[in-house]
């Protein structure tokens, strides 16, 4: 029911969400002499927030046609590598006459970004990705919104997310580098633990996590406290709805990504209710600098995808209220996932001192519970003054995490040599 009275009031604001847009252009148009006066950037100013505040945001473009490396501009590709309905692996392939230009060489560390399934698009990981291209062949996963997927296509819970992962490195080859962005950092580390039981060729040569929560009962979180606070059955009954016509998946029940928007923001209301404020006023004063900012931010941050009802109640039961993985209890399909099995990946912890959504000590406790990666091939990082967003992305992500992250890539993509590997660029 509420996801039907979430489409209705959208659809009922749309005539005002017209009439705003009319007044938008008409009180911007450059032949409206009164469209420079006080009265007419006031007017122009509040339809335009109106307007940002009533629309759908769909699914953003990745935008990483070229990216700059050094003084050169570096062009991509981007090529789905292999797809299920709930997933695409999606490779950025440099041109490799541009590398050539920008003094890189072709055959690059194969990386795989797992990008978080939580509510926003891979696109939020635009950043990462970017950055990672300088020096990396990057893949990543691009999450599909569970609203789009017929029921027809089955369910997708956190098992089989853990089977996606070890697909997808199968799909890359022998000893890529993973890394978890938040939310995957646990199925990402029961699927290396997985493929290390087995033997995989293809398992990671290392493994990177960035504000996980490996193990949720330590330094916890409004967001913790708030999952073990209540009862899985109340999740159950008050977190859940239906998808309604006119979508795909109509009839599939989800975790609605509007819920989880919701619920951040409320989060932090007072930031959001004064950054949209001085939206209103750059609008007002014509700065477009101020203007641009914003939208580039609340244009990604405000679009949402949907997570079936198994994979989000699964998440919930086993990660952040029984948090099996962290007490050695967890099994994947019947099998006991063996942490102690990981030998030969390395290990790599990324947290931000003032991380409100993982706390610190959630990611870093993967080293405990890993007890036999070599120290050699062990990095504890925690980055002074940097909240959660700030540990994939930004100015000190660019200038201070990636170079360590990077060569903690580069020291065990040379402890797990494989002989071979082909040129990774386009």
């Amino acid at each position: 029911m509420l996801y039907a009275l979430h489409e209705l009031a959208y659809h009922s604001a749309t005539p005002f969400r017209i009439g705003a847009q009319w007044a938008r252009d008409f009180w911007s148009h450059p032949f409206n002499l009164a469209s420079e006066t006080a009265v007419g950037r006031t007017v122009y100013a509040s339809a335009e927030l109106f307007e940002s505040l009533t629309r759908r945001y769909g699914k953003p473009a990745w935008r990483l046609d070229a990216i700059p490396v050094g003084e050169r501009t570096v062009r991509t590709t981007e090529q789905v590598i292999w797809a299920s309905p709930w997933c695409r692996l999606i490779r950025f392939a440099r041109h490799i006459g541009d590398l050539k230009r920008a003094g890189k060489p072709a055959n690059a560390p194969a990386v795989l970004i797992v990008a978080p399934l939580s509510g926003h698009y891979a696109t939020l990981l635009r950043g990462t990705v970017e950055t990672f291209l300088q020096d990396h062949d990057v893949y990543v996963t691009d999450w599909v919104n569970a609203r789009q997927v017929p029921m027809l296509e089955g369910r997708f819970d956190l098992f089989d997310y853990i089977d996606h992962v070890r697909i997808m490195l199968a799909e890359i080859g022998p000893r890529a580098h993973v890394i978890g962005v938040c939310q995957p950092g646990p199925p990402v580390l029961a699927a290396a633990a997985l493929m290390a039981m087995d033997g995989d060729p293809n398992r990671p040569a290392s493994m990177t996590f960035m504000g996980s929560p490996i193990d949720a009962r330590l330094s916890p979180t409004v967001t913790n406290q708030l999952a073990e606070a209540r009862p899985f059955a109340w999740f159950r009954s008050n977190t859940i709805h239906t998808v309604p016509l006119p979508y795909p998946g109509v009839g599939r029940r989800v975790y609605p990504g509007f819920v989880q928007l919701y619920s951040f923001m409320s989060m932090n209301e007072e930031r959001h209710r004064d950054a949209h404020h001085r939206y209103f006023e750059h609008l007002v004063q014509g700065d477009g600098d101020g203007v641009e900012k914003h939208a580039s931010f609340y244009d990604e941050y405000l679009s949402v995808l949907d997570l079936t009802e198994e994979f989000y109640l699964q998440t919930i039961d086993i990660v952040f209220q029984q948090h099996l993985l962290a007490r050695g209890l967890f099994s994947h399909r019947g099998r006991h996932v063996e942490l102690d099995a990981i030998t030969d990946i390395g290990l790599m912890t990324v947290e931000g001192a003032e991380d409100d959504i993982s706390g610190v000590g959630q990611t870093q406790a993967a080293h405990g519970i890993c007890p036999n990666v070599p120290d050699a091939r062990r990095v504890l990082h925690v980055q002074p003054e940097v909240g959660h967003y700030g540990v994939f992305n930004g100015r000190r992500f660019r200038e201070e995490i990636y170079p360590r992250v990077t060569a903690f890539i580069a020291d065990n993509e040379r402890l797990s040599a494989v002989p071979g590997r082909p040129a990774t660029a386009a």
